[in-house]
């Protein structure tokens, strides 16, 4: 079984380390469906994986100045409230549905895997759009509000978050991936974490040893991959990314109905 937790923090690192992607896509279906964990002690996990395994990942665009601090900071501010409302959403789902939050997961890890293969996301602007006072004060609006959205999202399901805030600053603010990139694991860092505290003082069941392995392990995948992300051209990391997911999303599905 620990082969599965060091496989599932390994995954899971490599995504959130080449494309920003949120650590639940990966860990929370193979521990729903292969090691039989319920929900949302899995969505805690991955949570919990997600925060250092995000930081590590924005330290290094920050490095590179690639963070927009500021406006960042607000958008956290609105992601927090809505991670904490919808976490508390999904405690109340899983109540009544045990196995909703991991098939809602599972259907989220397909989704993103055809979305990287049909659309990739290859960049975006050069550069933050030239704006005026008032366009910029309307999007910086806009982008909080939206982070709010994106911050319940995460909080109910544990993943999407990462993959909805890059769309975010590539397409409501501009940016270029690099900076987006950075600055929305900056933001599912926080994100992650207060879904964490949320799920884990709503009751969620915390296995330590599994965690640790899981978290540690996501943390190295997230290290090596991070490194090695500038090097590839883009568009094959769309390829490859979306792949994966979709083989893990449908592989996920078909081991809780039929395993």
């Amino acid at each position: 079984m620990y082969i599965i937790y060091i496989l599932a923090g390994l995954g899971a690192g490599v995504v959130t380390g080449l494309a920003g992607l949120s650590a639940a896509v990966v860990i929370t279906p193979l521990l729903v469906s292969v090691c039989g964990w319920a929900s949302y002690d899995a969505v805690t996990v991955a949570l919990a994986s997600d925060v250092l395994a995000s930081l590590l990942s924005a330290y290094t665009y920050y490095k590179n100045k690639n963070i927009d601090i500021k406006r960042g900071m607000l958008v956290t501010i609105t992601a927090f409230l809505g991670t904490v409302v919808g976490s508390y959403c999904g405690y109340l789902f899983s109540q009544s549905q045990p196995d909703g939050l991991g098939y809602l997961s599972m259907l989220t890890t397909i989704f993103l895997g055809i979305k990287f293969l049909i659309k990739p996301i290859t960049g975006g602007k050069e550069s933050a759009a030239e704006e005026s006072e008032k366009e910029g004060r309307n999007k910086t609006i806009l982008a909080m509000v939206l982070g709010c959205f994106i911050g319940w999202v995460c909080g109910f399901t544990g993943s999407g978050g990462g993959i909805l805030m890059l769309t975010v600053f590539t397409v409501v603010l501009g940016y270029n991936l690099k900076i987006a990139v950075g600055t929305s694991t900056m933001i599912m860092s926080i994100v992650a974490l207060t879904g964490t505290v949320s799920h884990v003082s709503m009751g969620a069941v915390i296995q330590p040893i599994p965690m640790l392995v899981v978290v540690l392990s996501c943390l190295f995948g997230a290290w090596v991959s991070a490194r090695f992300a500038n090097r590839c051209e883009i568009k094959k990391l769309n390829r490859v990314v979306g792949v994966v997911l979709l083989i893990l999303g449908v592989s996920t599905i078909l081991l809780k109905v039929f395993g």
